[in-house]
């Protein structure tokens, strides 16, 4: 039986993903986040901590997808397991590191005015699963039914007297 292995976190992205690909033609997207933690001092002094953690997507249309919307500064919350790779350096020593490998991310919206109004810049959710793409194209095509209805359901009760 596998033991647990799973983490959130929430952060800003550092910096553009970038796409690699192993010897075996495996694509991957490594993605940096900052996590911010506030905290007081013994003194009473507010002290901002912030930790840098390396995320790895797995898989060419879940790393492209976060190519696209992974855009340095944006927020996004991570769940994922924590991997460890271990080696030996050229002198023989013992190295070890340790990242995130996402199975799902979400991504809060924009709200830069540099980064324009547009559909592009809205929360966007996606899982490392096969079927994220036509699930995602699905939730899009139900919030877009589902604005239409608000807005009949609206117009309807628009000239009812309470």
């Amino acid at each position: 039986m596998n033991k647990m292995n799973q983490i959130v976190i929430e952060g800003n992205v550092v910096r553009t993903p970038l796409f690699k690909e192993t010897p075996r033609g495996t694509r991957v997207c490594t993605m940096p986040i900052a996590v911010d933690r506030m905290y007081k001092d013994h003194n009473g002094n507010n002290v901002k901590e912030v930790g840098f953690y390396d995320v790895e997507a797995w898989g060419e249309s879940f790393g492209a997808l976060i190519e696209k919307h992974g855009v340095k500064g944006r927020g996004v919350r991570v769940v994922g397991r924590l991997k460890q790779n271990r080696w030996k350096t050229s002198d023989g020593r013992s190295a070890s590191k340790i990242f995130i490998v996402a199975e799902h991310m979400d991504f809060k919206p924009l709200f830069s005015q540099k980064q324009g109004t547009g559909a592009e810049n809205a929360a966007v959710s996606i899982s490392a699963d096969s079927e994220s793409e036509s699930l995602q194209a699905e939730i899009a095509n139900l919030e877009e039914a589902a604005a239409g209805i608000r807005e009949e359901v609206s117009a309807d009760t628009s000239d009812m007297v309470f």
